[in-house]
């Protein structure tokens, strides 16, 4: 990856770890629907200021089928999951859980988009679930709930799809224009809790707003950005990968900022998911020709 790219990933991960602490903050004050709408609500306005000026593409029916599948997907369904998963779960378990979405991206971008399975990308998305895994058991004891676990679940697999479908749009619309378009899809489909969003904010306390605001400003108007800016220039299953390092950033944040201190475990699995990251991003060195080879392409 070039530096433009590591910098918008690690733009990314830092702010969608960051997503998982603000939503089980104000997850009290706001109901999932009307999180959903209002951390989408302003993501749109957000994202809409950034485009101004910069012309408009106008996407072919095939773009518009998958900007909706991408925006119904992972911006509206994918919110209301995750918010209603942290109703039930604390912030690091369900990172874990949602997390399993890479597998799902490498296996429909290798699939659908033709990407393949290079042995480096499925050692990494082996090692690096392991690591998952080992968070997943050492927060066991947590006392989530079936309907927790199977809430993240649908958020991993909206967001995998999500993912696969935004890949192909990328390809001829600006990335701004493609977050903008999503993000404001979501936010029409999320129209539904607007009565339950002006009532929850008429109670709710000055710092779950702020809260609100931060999720609809970093994790969805910027992150989401700097998301599609790097799957423009990279594969899908590769990019989604390096998505493993939110778990055990979610864990040290959840340590700093909600006092929950992480079992031994987790920091181990922590550990194992840097090492899948690291092992997803090698390439097979290029087969030396040797000279009857050679001799052989010249013919």
């Amino acid at each position: 990856m070039s530096p433009p790219v590591l910098a918008a990933v690690a733009v990314t991960v830092l702010a969608w770890a960051s997503a998982f602490i603000g939503i089980r903050a104000v997850g009290a004050d706001l109901s999932p629907g009307a999180l959903a709408l209002g951390r989408l609500l302003v993501g749109t306005v957000v994202l809409a200021l950034l485009s101004l000026g910069r012309g408009w593409v106008a996407p072919t029916r095939r773009e518009w089928r998958l900007l909706a599948l991408c925006g119904i997907g992972w911006f509206a369904v994918y919110n209301v999951a995750l918010n209603a998963a942290e109703q039930h779960l604390d912030a690091g378990t369900t990172a874990m859980l949602v997390n399993a979405a890479p597998i799902l991206i490498a296996v429909l971008a290798g699939v659908w988009l033709g990407e393949g399975f290079p042995r480096w990308l499925v050692a990494g998305l082996a090692v690096a679930f392991a690591g998952v895994l080992l968070i997943g058991l050492a927060g066991r004891g947590s006392g989530g709930d079936l309907l927790g676990v199977l809430l993240c679940l649908v958020a991993a697999v909206t967001y995998a799809v999500g993912v696969v479908a935004q890949k192909p749009v990328l390809r001829r619309l600006p990335p701004l224009q493609v977050t903008a378009t999503a993000c404001a899809i979501g936010t029409v489909c999320c129209l539904p809790w607007a009565g339950a969003l002006v009532s929850d904010l008429a109670t709710a306390p000055a710092s779950s707003v702020l809260g609100m605001a931060y999720l609809g400003a970093v994790p969805t108007a910027l992150a989401f950005s700097t998301w599609a800016y790097a799957l423009a220039r990279t594969e899908a299953g590769r990019l989604g990968v390096t998505t493993y390092l939110v778990p055990p950033l979610v864990v040290l944040l959840s340590w700093l900022l909600l006092d929950e201190v992480p079992p031994a475990l987790a920091v181990v699995g922590g550990g194992v998911c840097l090492v899948g990251v690291a092992v997803s991003r090698r390439r097979s060195p290029a087969r030396p020709v040797g000279p009857v080879a050679e001799a052989a392409a010249q013919r």
